[in-house]
């Protein structure tokens, strides 16, 4: 079967969120120059390089609505952090999705605690595993050429300050993920957290080869 985005009758978008599972979920922080805190989750979020550390996050904008906070935040402070949301925090996680009126405190409808960060404004979700906090290294806008599409701004972060829960961290310096149980995204309205673990080394590469 071949799907032809444009011109296939019913098509429905939400596939590409099925498809591009799971994806973990980028539950972004940030305030604005008024000082205004705001927390929202992206799952179209993912580590880009970690040499620069680098993340990114998307925030699809429709043309009959305002900017989202998160994305008129950062426009305005350069900064964010990335909460890493693990199982025990879906709940608060889904909260801070709903719908509120601009300048509502995302922290406070989901009764979570804030941390303050080191080398930025916005601040931490006290709870989360793991913090990236993140410095705007650009905002690239993808713009709709077809009838239904919206506006993408695809923002890029540097990551200049790490915050882990100590009980996280192996004796080796890892992160222990496995007992984290980070949550992902599926489609429509499914989650999920790791399943199955196999650990599978690179095949061995000789000196001057490439992939």
């Amino acid at each position: 079967m071949f799907l032809d985005p444009l011109s296939t009758p019913g098509f429905k978008r939400s596939l590409f969120n099925a498809i591009v599972a799971p994806r973990p979920i980028g539950w972004i922080s940030t305030i604005s120059n008024a000082g205004q805190v705001n927390l929202a989750p992206f799952s179209q979020f993912n580590l880009v390089s970690t040499s620069p550390p680098v993340v990114m996050f998307s925030c699809n904008t429709p043309d009959d609505r305002h900017e989202k906070d998160t994305l008129a935040n950062v426009r305005e402070t350069k900064e964010f952090v990335t909460n890493l949301v693990s199982w025990e925090l879906r709940e608060a996680m889904n909260l801070t999705s709903t719908p509120c009126p601009a300048g509502t405190d995302e922290f406070e409808l989901a009764g979570l605690e804030k941390s303050p960060s080191i080398k930025v404004r916005p601040p931490r979700v006290a709870a989360a595993p793991a913090n990236l906090e993140c410095q705007l290294l650009q905002i690239v806008e993808i713009l709709p050429e077809h009838p239904g599409e919206t506006r993408s701004s695809v923002v890029f972060g540097r990551v200049v300050g790490v915050h882990m829960a100590p009980e996280y961290l192996t004796e080796e310096g890892r992160f222990d993920s496995v007992s984290v149980k980070p949550l992902t995204r599926l489609g429509g309205i499914d989650y999920a957290t790791v399943g199955d673990i196999l650990q599978m080394p690179a095949p061995f590469r000789r000196a001057g080869q490439s992939n």
